[in-house]
């Protein structure tokens, strides 16, 4: 999969180019997500580590629709006016889970700016689902930021995620250009309300690299984000999914990865992921343990 566009296009890394995994589970995973109507963040958002994920018999569901009322720059998920809430998804999500055996199940889902709650309650309905189908797999869920609302981001945490997931995605000083209709302050409140409403629920977040940041700016964030109250920490490349997206702005050798990594544990974060092709949902259940 091609992730630089244009005639100005660059030849990527060796540190960002492997093989295409299309082997082990993938087809049966693929086919079972076409059964039963299910959107992932895998495909829709043409994350790199889809082959991989999907042979080894795992996805990250995408819940809510498969467009977004935001149109965020880097992102791949088609900005649009959604669909009608399907209010079979939870039990289809459900069903998937439990016929791919997962023992953690990660949720993600679209920013709903067009629903009351912003489609907190089906959020929680799949958690709820999930839970009667598969009462000991581990739910972890990746949100939007809800616009702030705080009894929206209450419903999901009454309903008892394993880990709740929100991604700040980048530094302050890129929001307007990267995250237009986001609030950096915003997101940190989502974290740091979790923190106040279930102690002992784990939160976690993560930025995009390679978007113009600069290496001070990055440990900034960091430090909000443990102010905040989050304990779990992710860090990838940004690879851009189309022409119509924001370039990549840097290649993050891995060195700088790693160096950012050991930053994170030392200032206090339970679980850091740090490499070019992480991303939020990427061995989830590793970063947990």
């Amino acid at each position: 999969m091609a992730y630089e566009h244009g005639p100005d296009a660059r030849r990527l890394p060796a540190w960002l180019r492997r093989p295409i995994v299309h082997g082990g589970e993938y087809a049966a995973v693929e086919g079972l997500l076409d059964e039963l109507h299910l959107s992932t963040v895998c495909r829709e958002a043409k994350c790199p580590n889809r082959g991989e994920c999907y042979a080894s018999g795992t996805a990250t569901f995408l819940i809510a629709g498969d467009a977004c009322t935001r149109g965020c720059r880097f992102c791949a998920v088609e900005s649009r006016q959604p669909s009608p809430l399907d209010s079979g998804e939870p039990a289809r999500v459900a069903e998937a889970v439990a016929r791919m055996g997962l023992r953690h199940a990660v949720i993600t889902m679209v920013t709903r700016d067009d629903r009351a709650d912003g489609a907190a309650g089906h959020v929680a309905a799949t958690i709820a689902a999930v839970r009667r189908r598969t009462p000991e797999v581990a739910i972890e869920v990746l949100v939007s930021d809800f616009a702030g609302m705080t009894d929206a981001i209450d419903t999901v945490v009454d309903a008892a995620p394993d880990v709740f997931n929100h991604n700040v995605e980048t530094v302050p000083r890129l929001y307007g250009s990267v995250r237009p209709g986001a609030d950096y302050r915003r997101s940190l409140d989502v974290l740091a309300h979790v923190r106040e409403r279930a102690s002992g629920m784990p939160t976690k977040s993560g930025l995009m690299l390679g978007l113009g940041e600069t290496h001070d700016e990055v440990v900034e964030v960091m430090r909000d984000l443990r102010d905040a109250g989050c304990g779990l920490l992710t860090l990838g490349q940004y690879l851009r999914p189309s022409a119509a997206h924001l370039p990549v702005a840097a290649f993050i050798e891995p060195s700088e990865f790693d160096e950012l990594g050991r930053i994170g544990r030392r200032l206090g974060f339970s679980g850091v992921a740090s490499a070019p092709f992480v991303r939020s949902s990427y061995h989830a259940a590793e970063l947990l343990s």
